[in-house]
């Protein structure tokens, strides 16, 4: 039977299994021979990764053409507007092309959220906010240019879903296995950390350029 690894990716760690330069890959957390990353999560991202033996199953999870929405929580500098979320629900423009239409709403900070290392560095009196983005297209740093195509640059970047899967139970460093598609999925277990309700209220750093952890 194929294998499905969900592997929750900490920030500084690079979506391979090997690098020449010595830094932190996938091997320091994945100990499992012939799997592969189903499509990336950038280096100075976090959050849900799927690894398989499977080149088929790798295919229809990575491929746009699928068509497989993946859910990101954004910390964004400021508050973005309605007009400015709805720009992105349309599609902007980027230097690539015009993105596809994608879902995007406020969000309350994540409860139980694990502290980031290094810390996000904050702007003085700058507040931040979150917002959950789904897209059924996977470009080049394509969340960090959206949000910064209108206005709001990306301070933290987390992929909460692929599909039907989700980070819920999954520490950063920490995999689980599951079945293929198709086949009864193991009920992941109970975890703090919930896809929070929407919000638009925004957080404000109690330091001016400051580079704390957030909670």
């Amino acid at each position: 039977m194929p294998r499905l690894i969900l592997l929750n990716k900490p920030y500084g760690v690079l979506p391979q299994f090997t690098d020449e330069q010595g830094r932190p890959t996938l091997a320091d957390h994945v100990p499992v021979k012939g799997v592969y990353a189903a499509g990336r999560l950038d280096r100075d991202s976090e959050g849900l990764l799927a690894l398989s033996d499977d080149g088929g199953l790798i295919a229809r999870i990575a491929s746009p053409k699928h068509k497989l929405p993946k859910t990101y929580w954004v910390q964004v500098e400021g508050v973005p507007t309605e007009e400015a979320l709805q720009r992105l629900r349309d599609g902007v423009t980027l230097n690539d092309g015009p993105t596809l239409p994608a879902e995007a709403r406020r969000m309350a900070e994540p409860d139980g959220l694990w502290p980031r290392d290094p810390p996000v560095r904050f702007r003085a009196a700058i507040p931040t906010s979150w917002i959950a983005l789904t897209l059924k297209e996977g470009r080049n740093r394509q969340v960090r240019r959206m949000t910064a195509a209108v206005g709001f640059p990306t301070l933290r970047l987390i992929r909460w879903s692929i599909g039907d899967w989700t980070l819920d139970g999954l520490a950063p460093g920490q995999w689980r296995e599951v079945t293929v598609p198709g086949r009864e999925t193991p009920k992941a277990p109970p975890h703090r950390l919930k896809a929070p309700p929407a919000d638009t209220k925004a957080k404000r750093p109690r330091a001016a350029t400051s580079a704390r952890r957030r909670t």
